[in-house]
Formats: C-alpha cells, structure tokens, sequence
C-alpha cells in the first residue's frame, strides 16, 4: 500500500518535469518513515509507475494519500498549475469532488513537522466525496 501512495507522490513531484530537491526530501522521509530504503526511493523516482486503481482504498486511506500529495505539492515554496491540476486528478480518482485540493491546501502546511489538527482536516475532505 505504502509503495502506491508514495508513487502517486513521485507522479505529483513529476508533473512539472523536475522533481526538485525538497520534494524528493519529503519523498524519502515518508518513505523511511514506513520502512523503505532510500535505494527503493531512488529506482522508483527514475521510473515512476502509472496510477493503479485508488477505488478500493478505506476512506481513511483516501485521505492519507491526499493529505500527503497535498502537503508535497507545497513542499517546495512553489505550487504550479500542472500540480494543482495533478492532485485535482488523483483527488477525483480517490473519489473527491476536485474542490477538495482547494479545500484542504489552505490547511495544509508544506512542513511535514506542522500538522494540522487531522481530524478536522477529515471532516471538510468528507463533505466533498461523490
């Protein structure tokens, strides 16, 4: 599970044709966080994968997976449309309404040390699936 949630992060950090260096550093910490090694991290981010099927994932799982592709979108100072696009895309898959990214982007902190209070952040993420 962990390996498809970090790929769809590696897909994120891919969008603007560069994967820049805060991205990847945050990449590689969620990825040591679960136990996988920097060597997988790397091979992985040389050829990311397309995006399997999100539909069976809890909804607990959806909201991971947006909260951490939320949180690396504005990992490095920048957030470009490509982004924005991307995580509206994946939020749509994860089965959200794309006004969800918007939502929650306001709430999200880029540094993964700052967290907002999760629970709320759940509640609003709630009100916008299909």
């Amino acid at each position: 599970m962990i390996k498809e949630q970090l790929n769809v992060l590696i897909n994120l950090a891919a969008s603007d044709n560069s994967v820049a260096e805060k991205e990847a550093k945050t990449i590689h910490m969620i990825a040591k966080a679960n136990g996988i090694s920097k060597e997988e991290v790397e091979a992985m981010l040389k050829k990311p994968q397309p995006i399997g099927n999100l539909s069976s994932l809890t909804e607990d799982q959806k909201f991971e997976n947006l909260y951490h592709l939320i949180q690396l979108m504005k990992s490095d100072g920048q957030v470009f449309k490509s982004e924005i696009h991307f995580c509206e895309q994946v939020a749509d898959k994860l089965g959200y309404k794309k006004g969800v990214v918007a939502e929650l982007s306001a709430r999200i902190y880029s540094d993964p040390s700052i967290t907002a209070d999760r629970k709320i952040l759940m509640d609003r993420a709630h009100k916008f699936l299909k």
